[in-house]
């Protein structure tokens, strides 16, 4: 399958997220992320076909899934407890960006186009008005950004440095996420409340497994070891627009004229990154 293909089916789950985390809002997020990993990494089971031989990596390629996947989540989850959210979801939504203009740094050969330039700069700004709309932010600065800003390097560099490594089956990434699962609850215990889960919550966890913290990983995975990471890093801006329209149809509200200019931008932004290079 064409990787930007693989990129936009991982992309349209991971704008499942936010309304999945609406609905489990009662749940700890680290409650949350390690068992939606956990369920998550059973895809990896089922790509191997049950052999587990198949998840093993070298050392370094396992702390860089670790790195990618616990670390990412964990600096995310901080920020939103630790600065306004509208704010903090922004600033975290510089990883596309991230991966465009760093691209050259991490991938030796790979040089950057002034169309690269442009078109992540014109996805991020489309995706900062996809999140903050026509709402006021609030304003004075919040020690909650700096893990805000350190999730965004996170998963921009992680996508990038999985090209570094070794090569490694996408399946693999059933161990990052049993692992990094794992050290979530382990986080959960130490720092959460204990809640009891009901049959719904469960229903819904499975989904966000499956979807957005489980198979949207395989897929990037796969995405990123095919294709162009300069162009991938720019189709990622869809991910906020993505969310904010499932989250306007989950609550029964229509696109406002903002979302719509975002919507233009952010593909646009899509459109100049394929011609780049070319």
């Amino acid at each position: 399958m064409h990787a930007s293909l693989l990129a936009l089916a991982a992309i349209a789950l991971w704008g499942s997220l936010a309304p999945l985390g609406v609905s489990l809002a009662h749940v700890p997020p680290f409650l949350l992320t390690g068992c939606a990993l956990l369920m998550g990494s059973l895809i990896g089971l089922v790509l191997t076909r049950g052999r587990v031989q198949q998840w093993k990596v070298p050392a370094r390629t396992l702390a860089l899934g670790l790195y990618g996947l616990f670390g990412y989540h964990f600096l995310f989850f901080i920020a939103l407890r630790s600065a306004p959210p509208v704010q903090a979801n922004l600033v975290n939504y510089l990883w596309p960006l991230g991966i465009v203009l760093m691209a050259p740094l991490f991938l030796p050969g790979m040089r950057l186009h002034m169309l690269h330039i442009a078109a992540a700069l014109l996805g991020f700004a489309g995706a900062a008005l996809a999140i903050v709309g026509g709402r006021d932010l609030q304003g004075g600065f919040a020690w909650g950004y700096i893990p805000a800003l350190g999730s965004a390097f996170a998963w921009s560099s992680y996508s990038l440095l999985t090209r570094r490594v070794p090569p490694f089956p996408s399946a693999a990434i059933g161990l990052f996420g049993l692992v990094s699962g794992l050290l979530s609850l382990l986080c959960h215990a130490l720092l959460e409340s204990p809640v009891d889960l009901k049959s719904h919550d469960w229903m819904l966890l499975a989904a966000m497994g499956l979807g957005p913290l489980g198979g949207a990983f395989y897929l990037w995975d796969a995405a990123l070891k095919r294709g162009d990471a300069r162009q991938i890093g720019v189709l990622s801006f869809l991910t906020p627009l993505l969310s904010t329209l499932a989250l306007l149809w989950l609550r029964g509200e229509w696109p406002s004229a903002s979302v719509a200019l975002a919507a233009a931008m952010i593909i646009g932004a899509a459109v100049l990154g394929s011609r780049a290079g070319k």
